[in-house]
């Protein structure tokens, strides 16, 4: 079933009305007819909504609610990655995977040995087109929310942002101990927040985990094998999702 993002005004009782993008592409690309069956989120109350095409008209298409589903599909927990930026378009296969594993926010990191070096005009581009690949995979996966992909951060901004979550853990290929990623991973509670911090292409540098160290935020081994930058952070919220998943 294909699925849509609507504002909360777009949905009046019974009736539910789609504007926007969205209407061309359900009549040219998807070519749906009245009376097949879509669902829609409002990104607000972590409901679904499905519904009936009921009427074209010139610039919207009207459905009507069939049911609400209010078991919702979020994680209980928020979780925020913060990605070093990676080469070429890995950044929109990270983006892209994370928001279907249940991810909460991106955040670009500017990192040390980040080979992208992106001015202003290139990042405001690019994270127009981000948001794009976040809100594409929302729809796929069906979630009831669009999780924000956030401004680029150097690090010592990450470590403050990251100060009010409750978890806060930095893969380094230099971390020893299974069992403590284990321990962490399974002590993980419904309602904590968590921050995962990932290198880029080459890793963090000492200083920078040392950096991370003193704001609170703990190193951890994701296994024997060095995993590249667009492997790990999917490998440590696949970990998050199936320890958090009802």
């Amino acid at each position: 079933m294909y699925h849509f993002f609507v504002e909360p005004s777009q949905i009046q009782g019974s009736e539910i009305i789609i504007r926007g993008n969205d209407v061309r592409h359900i009549k040219n690309v998807l070519r749906m007819k009245v009376g097949e069956e879509l669902s829609v989120s409002n990104g607000m109350d972590g409901k679904e909504y499905r519904c009936g095409i009921e009427e074209w008209r010139e610039d919207s298409i009207l459905c009507r609610l069939h049911f609400i589903r209010e078991d919702g599909v979020e994680l209980p927990s928020k979780v925020y990655l913060f990605q070093g930026l990676p080469k070429g378009d890995k950044m929109e296969l990270v983006i892209q995977k994370a928001v279907e594993l249940g991810v909460y926010e991106v955040i670009p990191l500017a990192a040390k040995r980040s080979v992208v070096k992106l001015d202003a005009k290139k990042e405001k581009a690019k994270l127009v087109r981000w948001q794009g690949v976040a809100e594409a995979a929302a729809k796929q996966s069906r979630r009831s929310v669009i999780p924000q992909v956030r401004g680029m951060m150097n690090l010592k901004e990450a470590v403050e942002y990251a100060a009010q979550m409750e978890i806060r853990l930095i893969p380094y290929e230099l971390a020893q101990g299974m069992g403590k990623t284990k321990q962490l991973i399974s002590s993980l509670q419904p309602g904590q927040s968590v921050a995962i911090f990932i290198g880029p292409e080459g890793g963090f540098e000492e200083a920078e985990i040392e950096e991370a160290r003193a704001g609170g935020i703990l190193p951890v081994t994701l296994g024997k094998r060095i995993l590249r930058t667009e492997t790990a952070g999917l490998t440590i919220l696949s970990w998050i999702m199936y320890q958090l998943e009802e």
